[in-house]
């Protein structure tokens, strides 16, 4: 849109009429969420509102790197689970004892870590004795 304003029209009523316009040509039916009511409405006002709704869109989390590389070794053990070699089964441990011995030598901010490395050999083991069943 390249009109402006016209002088000595008020602006609210420039605006006004602008926006009855553009709802006649139908510029607002095809939008997304038109006519469904607006979500949060219920909830107490946030000034970071848009922040949050965008990182959970996509799927974007802040954790302090204590809680992050406790999440890291709790992916770890899921993925051990999913592994299809041995190898791949250490390769996805070691990975994680790195990160968990390098954070034991130098803790990062946040809560405590509460984190040992993985002993390997006994998770390897188990994951032998999962598939020895399946």
């Amino acid at each position: 849109m390249t009109e402006r304003k016209p002088v000595g029209v008020s602006f609210e009523s420039w605006v006004d009429k602008q926006i009855r316009e553009a709802e006649q040509r139908g510029d607002f039916s095809g939008l997304p969420g038109f006519g469904k009511p607006i979500p949060g409405l219920d909830r107490p006002y946030d000034a970071e509102w848009w922040i949050k709704d965008k990182m959970r869109r996509e799927g974007v989390s802040v954790l302090p790197p204590s809680l992050t590389l406790r999440k890291e070794a709790e992916d770890a053990r899921e993925a051990v689970s999913g592994a299809g070699t041995e190898a791949e089964v250490r390769r996805i441990l070691t990975e994680v004892n790195d990160r968990i011995r390098k954070a034991l030598l130098m803790p990062p901010e946040g809560p405590p870590l509460n984190l040992r490395p993985f002993d390997v050999d006994a998770v390897v083991g188990e994951w032998r004795e999962q598939r020895g069943r399946g």
